[in-house]
């Protein structure tokens, strides 16, 4: 199963959600309407409503109560990506130019600003302390990360216990949490909520792991980004990290990231880093995070839902985009 027949089986729900995220950012001024609904029209996986809806499938479905959930982690999602290409420089994302490369950076932070308020709006949507207080903690926590990554531009004293717990604050938590709330909206068994969000970690940490080997491993036309866009920014991912520790022309490479000059050798760099052994280690401990997840959903009942939930760690282990 790949990921179009995923969601095929939840196309319906799924397409009330994408109807709820334009409406979402039908911003009444015009400029504003047309910066914020730019990310969201270059299309996406959609991982995270998805596994709000998926999650949903363990208690009492209602689709009216999941939505509001659904929309707002989207919503905080793609503002992160606004955020990010002010912050990274990038010219594309999705294959087309960003917002800051289409408005510049000044209108792009704000229309970032304005996603992320909208996701707060919708969210009010839900009549749920705990939710609000799961939500709000995750996205303290990911602003968190973010200025560790940030913090760590061109760093080369970064250790794999610091690539971890910066992933996970970036991508891993918005997934567990989307698991975790779906779930929680769902007024599913305690045990079922732990496990969902075991579950959506776990995959979110497989998940950005491929996401980093795939900056080596891609194609500009795959990706909708230049390769290589991680390393020539100075982030440092487990593939250059791994390279770094072992490759015998780890001092050169060190020196070209720690004096940011790795774009100015950014194909010997890439090389480098390809020749290490580190994608093949990288691949190595995504597969046992996705072996994780797996094994957190053994106490779920076997049904559809499950079902899907393995096909999605599935997607995860294989995706070239």
């Amino acid at each position: 199963m790949n990921l179009s027949h995923i969601l095929r089986d939840f196309s319906e729900d799924l397409a009330e959600v994408e109807q709820d995220l334009e409406r979402a950012l039908e911003a009444p001024q015009p400029l504003l309407r047309e910066s914020a609904q730019h990310l969201l029209k270059a299309g996406g996986k959609r991982l995270r409503p998805l596994l709000v809806l998926v999650a949903g499938r363990f208690g009492r479905y209602d689709l009216a109560r999941l939505k509001p959930i659904a929309v707002a982690l989207e919503l905080i999602h793609l503002a992160t990506l606004v955020h990010d290409d002010v912050i990274d420089d990038a010219q594309l994302r999705r294959g087309r130019p960003t917002v800051r490369a289409k408005w510049g950076d000044a209108l792009a932070m704000y229309t970032g600003d304005y996603i992320f308020a909208r996701s707060l709006q919708v969210a009010t949507e839900v009549e749920c302390p705990r939710i609000h207080q799961v939500l709000s903690q995750a996205v303290v926590d990911m602003c968190i990360g973010e200025m560790v990554q940030i913090r760590d531009f061109f760093n080369v004293h970064l250790g794999l216990r610091d690539y971890l717990r910066r992933i996970k604050r970036k991508t891993a938590l918005l997934m567990a949490v989307s698991a975790q709330l779906g779930a929680m909206a769902a007024e599913a068994p305690a045990q079922v909520v732990r496990a969902l969000r075991a579950y959506g970690h776990n995959v979110g940490m497989a998940f950005q792991i491929t996401d980093d080997i795939l900056d080596y491993t891609g194609t500009e036309e795959t990706l909708g980004k230049p390769v290589g866009s991680d390393l020539k920014q100075g982030i440092v991912t487990l593939p250059a990290l791994y390279a770094l520790a072992t490759s015998p022309r780890a001092g050169v490479l060190r020196e070209w990231i720690a004096t940011q000059r790795v774009a100015d050798h950014l194909p010997e760099a890439l090389a480098i880093v390809r020749d290490s052994g580190g994608i093949a280690f990288a691949k190595e401990l995504a597969a046992r995070y996705l072996n994780r997840a797996l094994e957190a959903l053994r106490i779920l009942p076997d049904v559809p839902a499950r079902r899907t939930l393995e096909a999605i760690a599935r997607f995860v282990g294989h995706r070239s985009y």
